[in-house]
């Protein structure tokens, strides 16, 4: 292990273009005891330990050479995160032990990359849930932030920072991109746009994107399932960003536009997934099906809500019939060789009441009062609970 740790520090002084003078100097050494802890003929001192650790920006661990029980740790702070299920809860609940997980994660592994951009994900959700009062509807329609409230949210004030340091040092590209783009989310609901803009630029355009690319990259059956996965990725993001754009301006709810557009979105599923087994892609559906109960309830469709709300069941059924924590593929033609995993932890149908209506703008509160009122609200709850 002591030879490991000459082998190691020389690798990291290599890394990172230092001298052996210059981490001398550091640590108050001559560099002629430095080239001997390389050498392997000494070792520096316990108490230097912490230090060397530090002048490299890595633990103590990885200084020794624990690499797999970093990553076993990081992994499992990781995976706590993601049994807290944040995207798909409407709740904040959360809020606090997902913060306080990734905190003392962060308190042992303080430079941690997959942490970090975990911790700035996490404020950006907790923002959302923690402050809903900086969205309104200007005179032609058009939704519009209240920048000023927005700055004085401290979660995303908080995720800006940790943004903007990973895009000034962060090594993974991955962590990059997702730092990028959680930036331009923020910038743009505290009115700088400019900064929004200019992160955005910096990233590829859509047919330079990782699935895009790989829907090109090779042939056969390992093709087909690049193809696959960029049809039902691509589906997603089409779906999310439709009904924003809905959302977007008021006026587009005075009519039944809205209603037409979320159900081309769901057939669009159903196009790729002809056969109805959208395996992880249920919870699309979820979504998408509850929100447009809501929109059918507000025009007046009372009937047609409640065949949605039995959609988002069904859908939701599926999906926890498949979350048991095995490999799965789909059965489509177009996506036959599609496979995917899933964590062991259904329960997604009991969630449906408290999710809807999934996306909460324009104001949902008054018809939520109605449709609750409908006997066939509680019957559709205890369904759901079954």
């Amino acid at each position: 292990m002591q030879l490991n740790l000459g082998v190691k520090i020389r690798e990291l002084r290599r890394r990172d273009d230092r001298t052996q003078e210059a981490l001398a100097d550091t640590l108050g050494v001559t560099s002629q005891a430095v080239s001997r802890w390389e050498a392997g003929g000494s070792y520096p001192d316990m108490e230097m330990i912490p230090a060397i650790a530090n002048y490299f920006g890595i633990t103590i661990d990885e200084l020794f050479g624990y690499q797999n029980n970093r990553d076993a740790k990081i992994d499992a702070i990781i995976d706590k995160i993601n049994s807290l299920d944040i995207p798909n809860r409407g709740d904040g609940e959360w809020i606090d032990e997902g913060l306080m997980i990734l905190r003392e994660g962060l308190a042992e592994f303080p430079r941690n990359e997959r942490l970090l951009i975990s911790l700035a994900e996490t404020l950006h959700e907790a923002g959302w849930r923690r402050h809903d009062e900086w969205i309104y509807y200007d005179v032609e329609g058009f939704i519009q932030y209240s920048y000023d409230t927005q700055k004085k949210n401290v979660y995303w004030s908080e995720a800006v920072k940790v943004c903007e340091n990973l895009l000034g040092n962060a090594m993974d590209q991955m962590v990059v991109s997702k730092a990028t783009s959680l930036l331009v989310s923020l910038y743009r609901v505290r009115g700088e746009s400019e900064k929004a803009i200019s992160c955005a630029m910096r990233m590829p355009s859509i047919k330079e994107c990782r699935e895009y690319l790989l829907a090109g990259a090779t042939d056969g059956k390992q093709e087909a399932m690049y193809i696959g996965n960029f049809l039902l990725k691509a589906a997603r993001e089409f779906a999310d960003k439709l009904v924003y754009g809905l959302i977007a301006n008021r006026k587009h709810y005075d009519s039944d536009l809205p209603i037409e557009k979320v159900k081309g979105a769901i057939a669009i599923f159903y196009l790729i997934c002809d056969d109805g087994n959208m395996g992880q892609y249920h919870n699309d559906l979820i979504k998408l099906n509850l929100y447009l109960s809501r929109l059918q309830w507000e025009r007046g469709y009372h009937d047609e809500a409640f065949v949605s709300l039995d959609a988002a069941l069904e859908h939701a059924r599926a999906l926890d019939a498949v979350c048991d924590g095995k490999e799965h593929f789909l059965t489509a033609p177009l996506v036959s060789f599609v496979k995917f995993d899933t964590e062991k932890n259904p329960g997604a149908a009991k969630l449906l009441p408290a999710a809807w209506p999934i996306w909460g703008n324009p104001d949902y509160s008054e018809i939520k009062k109605e449709i609750e009122k409908d006997p066939r609200w509680q019957a559709w709850v205890e369904r759901t609970q079954n």
